[in-house]
């Protein structure tokens, strides 16, 4: 055994001081903060002497210092990454597993606050609520009758990922407005279906039947680009598209054409490409759009759940433990023995 304190890095801040506090009252952490104020030069020493690299989210993430290849060569002590959120589409998952590095993320954390999102852009869209409060700062060329808007009752809301968000969007709108609700996960069987509220469909039956499409699934090399013009371009006239998952699920260019020739009803995006989206993006230009700037997971309850866990799961790790929300099991071999080279024996699997 060669090691006695492991050491962990992160950039800027924790999203909830939470984590900082319960992280700097182990005596067997050691735990810096770098900054991106400061030259690159000055802060890779400490990512190359860390055991851990906790990853801020995609968009506060700057180069080089993204969980790649690059970094992950550079930095040979590195025993797990975990990221902020849900997303962990900032961390090389491949890379990371062929090295021997555990990769964690806080799924789950911030499911009340994105699905809550979700069911606010189905009220705003469908009500007309945000063309009604332009409308009334502008001008007063418009009858009120103008924004007659329609129920959520009845209607149909087709979820693509039934994971812990989606499995929160399908309980609120099944439970809270009676809908029909159907869901495309191809990784979920006909009973975990039934437990979270969903009827199995595939997904052009799901983008044909839906009055909302809700995505909810991560960004992975499966699902980028999965809803473009032909998917829109088969959703109902009536319909509303939102999405509060990662941009690039979505092609925004397909989106923007199918809003123009008005095949759908209108969007809620809460994700982009690029993020913030510049001021003279075409979705913005659009009455029937309402946008977020990825704040959909982003409550002080969420934040709080979400550090916290994150930190909860560092102690696990560096106790030789499996975190809770493992990404790459498949790491853990090559782990275990890496871990028990610096610190001694891992934890009974």
């Amino acid at each position: 055994m060669t090691e006695n304190h492991k050491r962990l890095v992160f950039f800027e801040s924790w999203m909830d001081p939470a984590a900082e506090r319960l992280l700097g009252e182990r005596s067997d952490i050691e735990l810096s903060g770098l900054s991106f104020s400061r030259p690159a030069e000055e802060n890779w020493p400490e990512l190359e002497r860390a055991h851990g690299y906790h990853v801020l989210p995609n968009g506060e993430l700057r180069e080089p210092f993204f969980a790649d290849r690059r970094l992950i060569a550079r930095c040979p002590h590195l025993l797990a990454i975990t990221s902020t959120g849900a997303g962990y589409d900032m961390i090389d998952v491949d890379a990371c597993t062929e090295a021997g590095i555990l990769v964690s993320n806080q799924t789950g954390a911030n499911k009340e606050a994105v699905a809550q999102h979700v069911l606010g852009m189905m009220l705003g869209l469908t009500k007309r609520i945000i063309q009604a409060d332009r409308a009334l700062r502008r001008d007063r060329a418009w009858d009120r009758m103008d924004y007659t808007g329609q129920e959520l009752i009845g209607k149909t809301v087709g979820i693509i990922g039934v994971g812990n968000i989606g499995t929160q969007v399908s309980r609120l709108c099944g439970g809270l407005f009676g809908m029909s609700v159907v869901g495309y996960d191809p990784y979920l069987t006909a009973q975990e279906f039934a437990e979270r509220g969903a009827e199995p469909v595939q997904l052009e039956a799901l983008l044909r039947d839906a009055d909302f499409v809700s995505v909810n699934c991560p960004l992975t090399a499966e699902t980028r680009g999965m809803i473009g013009a032909d998917a829109f371009a088969s959703m109902k006239p009536s319909a509303y598209f939102i999405t509060t998952a990662r941009g690039g699920i979505h092609d925004e260019v397909a989106l923007v054409s199918a809003l123009d020739q008005e095949l759908i009803s209108g969007a809620g995006v809460d994700v982009w490409l690029t993020e913030p989206p510049p001021l003279d993006h075409p979705l913005l230009a659009f009455d029937n759009v309402l946008a977020t700037p990825h704040i959909a997971g982003i409550t002080q309850e969420a934040r709080y759940n979400m550090a916290i866990g994150a930190a909860w799961q560092w102690v696990a790790i560096f106790q030789g433990e499996r975190p809770l929300r493992l990404v790459n099991p498949q790491a853990w071999p090559r782990f275990a023995d890496r871990f028990e080279g610096l610190f001694g024996p891992v934890a009974a699997p």
